[in-house]
């Protein structure tokens, strides 16, 4: 089942943070994940979050996104975002799909 990685960004120091989205991107994809979102327009259209950036990765399971944020090519990278940004990052499962229908996974 495929799992998303959201991240919520406030970028602190542009400059770094470019570098950081400049070493990120092949550990993500080494690991078979996907941007889904990287940054773009954001549209409040409920309630009062204010979101600064937004990121969506998708990665084939929950395990290996974790596997993804975890591993070696991504520590340096990793320190780089923290240096450079303030994130909250949540791991949510995709849906399956209801059962019969052309949405559920087999």
């Amino acid at each position: 089942m495929p799992a998303y990685i959201i991240v919520e960004i406030d970028i602190v120091d542009p400059v770094g943070y470019e570098g950081y989205k400049n070493l990120a991107g092949a550990t993500v994809a080494k690991y078979g994940g996907k941007y889904i979102v990287r940054g773009g327009k954001t549209e409040v259209l409920e309630g009062d979050w204010k979101p600064k950036r937004i990121v969506v990765l998708e990665f084939e399971s929950a395990q290996r996104a974790k596997e993804w944020l975890n591993c070696k090519e991504y520590r340096e990278p990793r320190k780089m975002r923290h240096r450079t940004a303030r994130t909250n990052m949540i791991l949510v499962e995709g849906f399956a799909g209801l059962p019969g229908s052309r949405t559920h996974s087999q």
